[in-house]
């Protein structure tokens, strides 16, 4: 049979990594996206070693460059002839403003318009795939959030849960909105809260705050599997627009329902990646 081709961001440690692994030991031909190139390396050899599967690769990419995203999409149709499984995982937490190398607060470019644009440049390639599945890792956290649109990059007042929180509203927003525009093409689109996971999200909290956390945080393998679940299983295969948790469908909050919403972000997304 040919083998499901699975491209996932963020995937050399954490929620990331423990999916990649997974889905390369269930048989599929795993991408993963990196930064850092013997990082990446590492990684790849790790699953390969693990799985005992060869069919893993990588590609590198900055998230936080819209230009470093074109080169990898372009890239990735030039090497593979389709796109299986997109899971958009990649994510940060900042707890200070800092901006993109394209100029734009870093949280809502690398959480939100990364996704955004990394999907629409391959939505052609997930088109030819077998049961095609778009997987978009949200978060609880988009409960305590709005989209300020006069201030989406908090230029006006930074907030480190405020901005994290948006940019993880925004993925709702940005899967139901997909998943609309995608009806009747056979392509998925859902998005998740994988628990609140031990990763590196939490790397720029203050040590007491990651020394209180840490007996309540899930392991990577535990936070990866809705992630697993909705790549996979046959049960939601046709289930699309959906917000899950411990794999099952789970109402997010009104602003992540709201149509209007999500048709203003999906505009002004437009305009900051340059999509036509």
């Amino acid at each position: 049979m040919e083998k499901r081709i699975c491209l996932i961001t963020g995937a050399t440690s954490g929620i990331g990594k423990a999916t990649a692994t997974e889905l390369a030991r269930k048989g599929f031909h795993v991408v993963v996206t990196y930064r850092n190139s013997s990082k990446g390396e590492q990684t790849i050899n790790e699953i390969k070693q693990i799985t005992g599967s060869e069919l893993v690769e990588g590609m590198e990419v900055d998230l936080e460059s819209f230009d470093s995203i074109r080169k990898m999409a372009a890239d990735f149709k030039n090497k593979y002839p389709k796109i299986d499984v997109l899971i958009n995982n990649a994510g940060i937490w900042e707890t200070k403003r800092f901006e993109s190398k394209d100029g734009i607060e870093k949280t809502i470019a690398v959480n939100h318009l990364a996704p955004f644009l990394l999907t629409n440049l391959l939505l052609d390639w997930v088109k030819k795939g077998n049961n095609p599945r778009i997987v978009n890792v949200s978060s609880e956290a988009h409960r305590y959030a709005n989209i300020d649109f006069e201030d989406i990059e908090c230029k006006k007042k930074f907030g480190s849960m405020k901005a994290y929180g948006q940019s993880k509203l925004a993925n709702i927003l940005f899967t139901k909105k997909l998943a609309k525009m995608l009806e009747g093409t056979g392509i998925t689109v859902n998005c998740l809260h994988p628990g609140v996971v031990n990763t590196n999200l939490f790397d720029k909290f203050p040590s007491f705050m990651k020394s209180m956390m840490s007996g309540l945080l899930l392991t990577p393998e535990k936070g990866a599997r809705t992630s697993i679940f909705l790549a996979t299983s046959d049960e939601f295969k046709s289930i699309s627009g959906q917000y899950f948790a411990k794999m099952k469908m789970k109402k997010s909050n009104d602003t992540s329902n709201n149509s209007d919403a999500a048709e203003k972000l999906w505009d002004i997304s437009k305009d900051y990646v340059g999509l036509k």
